[in-house]
Parts: structure tokens; sequence; C-alpha cells
């Protein structure tokens, strides 16, 4: 079913609405809203991720929590590095939004991709977010 889109992926490198209607498509259940020039996608529990076209890159990228939750920032960054490679697809970072600074996980492909690798990158992006959060909750404060 996705690859009735190709056509309309390829004229314009990325169709956003060509994304929005194979993501609500999946059954992965997304809620999909568009914002300017990016895509504010919501899974069936709740966690947001935020999609958006930077030139030859699509970002899709979902918060954790704040910095500020994290009891021993320098041991959880310290974990991060040395388990990075357990999530396949997915890197975790630092954004700062509206100055508080938060980690993040996420993913980058071309803004060449197909359609089927963009919801394939945002269905693996949800799927480690929720493998990080818990991972990473015994960092917290309590």
């Amino acid at each position: 079913m996705l690859q009735s889109y190709a056509y309309l992926f390829w004229r314009n490198v990325l169709d956003l609405k060509v994304v929005t209607k194979a993501l609500l498509e999946s059954e992965e259940g997304f809620n999909v809203t568009q914002s300017d020039e990016s895509l504010i996608i919501t899974n069936d529990v709740g966690i947001n991720a935020v999609l958006v076209v930077q030139g030859s890159q699509i970002i899709v990228e979902s918060l954790l929590f704040q910095a500020d939750a994290v009891a021993d920032q320098a041991a959880l960054d310290d974990y991060i590095l040395k388990t990075h490679k357990l999530v396949p697809l997915t890197a975790v970072g630092k954004s700062e939004v509206e100055g508080q600074f938060y980690y993040s996980a996420f993913g980058a492909l071309s803004s060449e991709s197909k359609v089927e690798s963009v919801v394939l990158e945002v269905e693996e992006l949800f799927s480690n977010v929720a493998e990080l959060l818990e991972g990473y909750s015994e960092f917290l404060k309590k």
C-alpha cells in the first residue's frame, strides 16, 4: 500500500502530506498533525516526536526528559556512550527547548528517502524511545 505513494513522494523531495497519510495508515495507531514544515506525531501511549526536514536531511526527534530530572548527568552520559549501539537507528543527545535542556532520541535520514523508509524510521524511534525511557529510569531523581 505504501508503494502507491512513491510517485508523489519522489515528485517533491519530501511531501509531508504523503508522509502524514502513510503514518496514519500504518499499524502503529499514530496521531499526526502538520505544523508549518514539520509533523507532530503521537503514538498510542502519548509519546510525541517531531519530524522536520532540514536541507537534505529528515530529522525525527522525541524529547525523553528534562536534563534537570537526572540525578547524575555525568553518570547517565557515560552510560549512554557505552550503550548507544543497543538501539538501532536511534541516537541520543541533548536538545535545548525554550531555555531548558532535554535528553532526546532522534533518527536522521535523507530527504530523498522513500516514504517506507521514513515510516520505518518513525516506528523504530518510538520503539526505541520506550526502551530508552525504561533503561534510563534508574538515573532519574526519585
